[in-house]
């Protein structure tokens, strides 16, 4: 085994519900819940549609993200832990990424549990998509490490 990738923290619910109730007040337009990724090696997530919010936490490249609804050129938006928040459409694009969801996973050499655990990641590390086999997707974090991950493990 290589190394082992660790994820983002996560943001108190109490600041999650504040975000909610911030962006179902500003929201202007849907956007039908589209699949997005940040597209940027690290992105701020701010509380309301505008550089003048506060930012609140940071996204690293290919971390996964729903959008809700748009206001201008902000989206407002869900994470894999239900946490939401804006992001401006520039920082973002339709990349096909996951994000590990459980405390550790095995990243393997080919797909199926039969194969090599190249290295571990935690809960919380996005990774790019690059190809699917079954259950199993071929995916790429930022740093360069290829491996296949099984698909219930992410979201």
């Amino acid at each position: 085994m290589q190394q082992l990738k660790t994820g983002w923290k996560a943001v108190p619910v109490l600041l999650g519900i504040l975000i909610l109730a911030a962006g179902l007040l500003g929201a202007a337009s849907s956007a039908s819940a589209e699949r997005l990724s940040i597209s940027v090696d690290v992105a701020n997530v701010r509380s309301g549609p505008g550089t003048d919010h506060q930012a609140l936490w940071r996204m690293e490249r290919y971390t996964p993200i729903r959008a809700i609804s748009t206001h201008g050129d902000w989206i407002f938006f869900e994470d894999f832990e239900s946490t939401n928040g804006w992001m401006h459409a520039d920082l973002v694009d339709e990349t096909p990424t996951v994000i590990t969801k459980n405390d550790i996973c095995n990243i393997r050499s080919s797909p199926g549990t039969d194969h090599e655990v190249l290295f571990q990641a935690e809960k919380g590390v996005p990774f790019k998509v690059l190809d699917r086999s079954g259950p199993w997707i071929q995916i790429e974090h930022a740093d360069g490490d290829i491996g296949w991950i099984h698909d219930n493990l992410v979201w």
